[in-house]
């Protein structure tokens, strides 16, 4: 039995800078005006069933045919603001930089219209860059949408530090532990699932702090001399 985990380089001054920095973001007191939230996506395949399914009986789980058709693969964007649980869900054909720089402007100017300062936690992945938004915009709609964000990345080998990745998770659990088999029919099953969570709005409570990061991950931290 094998477990999948990112693991980091013992002794990682650049994994830490940038943990720690994230840990100090997580740990600011709410404010409407500076709205802290987490960026994340993911792919997902789309597959059909050569086969139509066995209906469930009482007792019985679904049993689906090993055969499966493919009907290619597109991408899942989760944006989520943990102190309050507000989130979006978004599925898109790819996720390029152009990908990127539109969710970038959905979330300033519908889910955040207001706001001065919007505080992004997300990975370092190419496209997660304010040149995308150049990429994207002419440059007076670039430079106004870059001027509002606030950018921390989460270190290379700690996307457990994106709480976005934990609600990917959550959605894949719940929502798609099935095959799907075109992106309109994953659209409409997402917007179900993500109107139900915000209904609910549970935030997340993040107890990681730095002292237990140096306490349990004392490895990854350089053996300075006293």
């Amino acid at each position: 039995m094998k477990t999948y985990w990112c693991i980091p380089p013992k002794q990682d001054a650049d994994f830490i800078a940038h943990m720690e920095d994230v840990i100090d973001v997580y740990e600011r007191p709410y404010c409407k005006e500076f709205p802290v939230i987490c960026l994340d996506e993911k792919p997902y395949q789309l597959l059909g069933d050569v086969r139509s399914p066995l209906p469930m009986r009482p007792g019985q789980n679904l049993k689906e045919d090993a055969e499966y058709e493919r009907n290619g693969t597109c991408s899942i964007f989760a944006v989520i603001e943990p102190l309050t649980g507000r989130q979006h869900i978004s599925v898109r054909e790819r996720r390029t930089a152009l990908d990127w720089a539109e969710e970038i402007q959905y979330i300033c100017d519908v889910m955040y219209p207001k706001a001065k300062t919007i505080v992004v936690v997300m990975d370092n992945l190419n496209t997660h860059a304010k040149s995308s938004l150049y990429k994207r915009f002419k440059p007076q709609e670039a430079h106004r949408l870059a001027r509002r964000l606030e950018i921390h990345y989460t270190p290379k080998h700690g996307s457990w530090l994106d709480m976005a990745e934990i609600e990917l998770n959550i959605l894949t659990k719940q929502c798609l532990a099935r095959r799907v088999d075109s992106i309109d029919k994953l659209q409409k099953e997402v917007a179900v699932w993500e109107k139900e969570r915000n209904a609910k709005l549970t935030p997340i409570h993040w107890h990681f702090t730095i002292d237990k990061a140096r306490t349990k991950l004392v490895s990854i931290y350089p053996d300075l001399p006293e």
